[in-house]
């Protein structure tokens, strides 16, 4: 063999490793993984549009929850992005061999991963889908997908191939690949939603991602954390914004001020991510609340607004002087005047922590109205959880959802975060990360396994190859 044909092969080599590792990649941390939030804003509507959309909140709301019963690896980060003002937090990860890049909602009120098929046209027409034939890895498990949420259901097929997140990898996760989804459920980029709650809720069976990794000892921590920045009714606000962060295995410290305050699930199984409302007050008034499981509420990244028990929604707005109960498109909201500055504070068991006026103003009820609806609704609860505390509540904390032992916590935002609240800029770059191991889904028996990356790979068959050639 000549020096020549040598390098030959070795370009060749390189070429093959550009086709399995050429997807957008960000930095590689030594100990964890961050991921940005992107956040879309919400596009102008007229009043007839406004009702319509809070109609469909509250529906979705409903239709979500009454349908649906080894070596650490460190930390990852994923930059997220505030879609439709405060309406959608979505990251990005990536799927297959070659790995493709994917936007999706990240959601603690659901357990399933999906991705939006080439196939689904008309229901998911404007994103950037997933072709299974162009991945190497991916395989077909021969079951039916159906799932429903606040704002839509999808249906389609169950898979397994590489899922990329923050630097993380699992080999074979297990995902849906969706070929209908209700109208308007998808908006441009997007193209399915990451569940982040836990594996009895999943309606494909599967372990979630963030729960393979946490169960596996994968994180330097046994946690998962949010940021996220606040645009409603920032008026020069574009359609997509910096949405903040989310992080797995660690806290980025530099978010918050103080310490986490952490409150254990109730005795109930792990499914949602719980939390039992021990007080809330308005206007610095109490309100009455329902004892035992009446008092709980799921924390929901994937839910925009509040959603309550309708006597407790009510005592809520009695406290508001003028407010009114709505009516059509508007039922179980309530209107109020405007000019009134209305101050929520809820305790999950350890301090109080307050709902800004900002995030309680959902809108106007006109465009030259001096009424506004507020953000929390009412809902039946006989049929799932009686609260469902979204990000209306969440922009205001730094939240972290902890496997062991499942607990939810809260802290106060520093003023790095609060700075990012309405300031527009240019939205993240897919943040995936770079590991160089691979974590492969076992049996609970087996230990994980991990391969070693296809660069290392390529790089130790040119110097063998290199080493033979000078010896001989």
């Amino acid at each position: 063999m000549t020096l020549l044909s040598l390098a030959i092969s070795f370009i060749g080599l390189l070429s093959v490793v550009s086709e399995v590792v050429g997807a957008p990649q960000g930095y590689a941390p030594s100990a964890g993984h961050f991921i940005p939030l992107t956040r879309r804003t919400q596009p102008s509507r007229n009043v007839s549009e406004w009702a319509e959309y809070a109609k469909n909140l509250r529906d979705a709301t409903i239709a979500k929850y009454s349908s649906q019963p080894s070596q650490k690896r460190g930390m990852g980060e994923n930059l997220m992005v505030n879609q439709g003002l405060d309406t959608n937090f979505y990251g990005s990860l990536a799927v297959g061999t070659p790995p493709y890049p994917f936007d999706v909602i990240l959601d603690t009120g659901s357990s399933d991963m999906w991705i939006a098929s080439s196939e689904c046209q008309s229901t998911c027409e404007g994103t950037s889908n997933f072709d299974s034939s162009k991945s190497s890895t991916f395989k077909s498990m021969n079951k039916s997908f159906i799932i429903t949420y606040e704002k839509g259901y999808a249906t389609g097929t169950v898979g397994q191939d590489v899922v990329q997140m923050a630097g993380f990898i699992i080999s074979d996760q297990t995902f849906a690949v969706v070929t209908t989804t209700a109208a308007n459920f998808l908006q441009n980029p997007v193209t399915g939603v990451f569940g982040l709650a836990w594996q009895p809720l999943a309606a494909s069976g599967a372990m979630p991602f963030w729960q393979a990794l946490a169960s596996n000892g994968q994180w330097s921590q046994p946690l998962m954390a949010f940021q996220l920045t606040r645009f409603l009714n920032v008026s020069q606000a574009g359609a997509l914004e910096p949405g903040g962060s989310f992080t797995m295995g660690y806290t980025n410290e530099s978010l918050y001020t103080g310490t986490i305050d952490y409150q254990d699930f109730p005795d109930i199984q792990v499914s949602y991510w719980i939390q039992k409302i021990t007080s809330m007050t308005v206007q610095g008034k109490s309100i009455s609340l329902p004892n035992g499981s009446a008092s709980y509420a799921v924390i929901d990244t994937g839910t925009t607004l509040v959603a309550g028990p309708a006597a407790s929604i009510a005592a809520i707005y009695a406290q508001i002087p003028g407010s009114q109960p709505g009516t059509g498109s508007w039922e179980g909201f309530y209107s109020y005047p405007c000019d009134t500055t209305v101050v929520v504070e809820i305790s999950f068991g350890g301090p109080n922590w307050s709902i800004s006026p900002s995030d309680f103003d959902f809108t106007s009820t006109g465009p030259d109205s001096d009424e506004c609806y507020g953000a929390f609704y009412a809902i039946p609860t006989s049929n799932g959880p009686s609260w469902i505390v979204g990000d209306t509540f969440l922009k205001n904390v730094y939240s972290v959802f902890r496997y062991s032992p499942p607990s939810v916590g809260f802290a106060a935002l520093s003023e790095i975060a609060l700075a990012m609240n309405g300031k527009v800029g240019a939205i993240p770059s897919a943040t995936l990360g770079g590991n160089s191991a691979m974590f492969t889904l076992e049996s609970s028996e087996a230990p994980p396994t991990r391969t070693s990356s296809p660069v290392a790979f390529i790089i130790s068959v040119f110097i063998a190859t290199l080493v033979s050639f000078v010896q001989s």
